[in-house]
């Protein structure tokens, strides 16, 4: 039989038994998240990327700029990493917003990755195309021109990776217009 405090304090989770101004002595354990939403953190915040303490948008989109440099990619795989970054992301993006609450959290920047990555997709790798591709998917991810606001009403994991993959959208044709019209980048 438990002694009387210790029954109490046992109890105190789930049948709280003293006054209201009685101070409480007991402590929720620390609970670790499982293993299958730690992994989601760390593919949502691309590895911690997201908790740049200064701008983790653009912490995101610079570790998504250097792996399109390094990795030689070919056509068929670049489209195959933006489809698995997609769909992975997303998943990951939904598990990481419940678990660090509240709507699109900033250290989400799995998005980035993705949009990032849609911008210069049918364009050859080469730094002025990545590094056009970079600032202006930066400039429509912040400004989120039409229907991209809008979009983010959108919950979970969707809502999260959808203005990113329109802000994607806009850097593309625009990089499109200008290898067009000026035959650069």
């Amino acid at each position: 039989m438990l002694g009387g405090e210790e029954a109490r304090l046992r109890r105190m989770p789930h049948t709280p038994q003293g006054a209201p101004d009685e101070p409480t002595t007991h402590m929720a354990p620390f609970h670790r998240p499982a293993p299958v939403h730690r992994v989601a953190l760390l593919i949502a915040t691309v590895f911690g990327a997201g908790y740049s303490p200064v701008a983790p948008g653009t912490a995101g989109s610079a570790v998504a700029l250097l792996l399109l440099w390094l990795i030689p990619f070919s056509r068929a795989g670049l489209l195959l990493f933006l489809v698995a970054v997609t769909i992975v992301g997303t998943w990951a993006a939904h598990v990481a917003e419940r678990r660090l609450g509240g709507k699109d959290p900033g250290a989400i920047v799995i998005d980035e990755v993705a949009g990032m990555t849609l911008s210069v997709v049918v364009f050859p790798l080469t730094p002025s195309v990545l590094l056009t591709g970079f600032v202006l998917f930066r400039v429509f991810d912040v400004v989120k021109p039409p229907p991209a606001r809008a979009s983010q009403r959108l919950t979970g994991g969707v809502g999260v990776m959808i203005d990113d993959l329109i802000a994607g959208l806009y850097a593309l044709a625009v990089l499109a217009a200008l290898r067009a019209t000026l035959g650069w980048p």
